[in-house]
């Protein structure tokens, strides 16, 4: 755990997440201060409205690692990420409702049409997800070679690169206008609040505190929906 301070540190992922957990933490008395807001910032680490938390906003990837290695006490994290990672030091106490979407495979509309999954053997995909997508194949028997991007996994099927890709789909908008298909959903996502098993136990009480009460602000959102 951080040796520099005594309060506990939330990982926020940048990104379409943020704007759906603010509103929520807030029901929960956590609010970051001002300059959290203004996009011409370049701190990483902000204080909040509660004087025993710390906010740090990270790359959405991030938020697991930083939690599961201590440097963040608990954050906010896509069930995508924790998936990925799959690292034991993690928690995740509560689906927050929020940041839903998929994961699915994805292909161009003429590679569907003649192709038949139940033949697959060997697939070439292009995934921010390997390990995920390797997981998901190999249950059905099929050995998956996984090209790692980032981003504008759209392209990898028009330029040659593979054939199918593997991503987050929200409206499907995204891959109709690159001329893709969904083939199947992999998983149903959406954001969990995640915590360090070390610090669960070291500092029991309070954690177990925020737990309940962002649970309750939670249920509150659901209620108010």
């Amino acid at each position: 755990m951080s040796k520099k301070t005594d309060k506990l540190i939330l990982a926020l992922p940048k990104g379409r997440i943020l704007g759906e957990a603010l509103p929520l933490l807030a029901r929960a008395g956590i609010e970051p201060e001002p300059e959290f807001s203004d996009p011409a910032t370049r701190k990483l680490r902000f204080d909040t409205s509660d004087p025993g938390i710390e906010i740090i906003r990270v790359r959405a990837f991030d938020v697991a690692t930083f939690v599961a290695f201590g440097a963040a006490h608990f954050g906010v994290a896509g069930s995508d990420v924790i998936m990925e990672f799959d690292y034991p030091e993690l928690y995740a106490p509560l689906d927050l409702d929020i940041g839903k979407c998929r994961l699915s495979v994805a292909a161009p509309q003429s590679v569907v049409a003649v192709d038949n999954p139940a033949r697959w053997s060997h697939v070439r995909v292009a995934t921010k997800y390997p390990n995920l997508t390797q997981r998901h194949f190999a249950r059905r028997g099929v050995q998956a070679e996984c090209i790692k991007l980032n981003g504008a996994m759209e392209l990898a099927p028009t330029l040659g690169l593979c054939r199918r890709i593997v991503d987050l789909v929200s409206t499907g908008g995204t891959l109709k206008a690159n001329g893709l298909v969904e083939i199947e959903t992999i998983a149903e996502i959406s954001s969990r609040l995640v915590v360090n098993r070390a610090a669960l136990k070291t500092r029991a009480t309070t954690l177990t505190g925020w737990i309940d009460r962002i649970r309750e602000a939670t249920e509150g959102g659901r209620d108010a929906a």
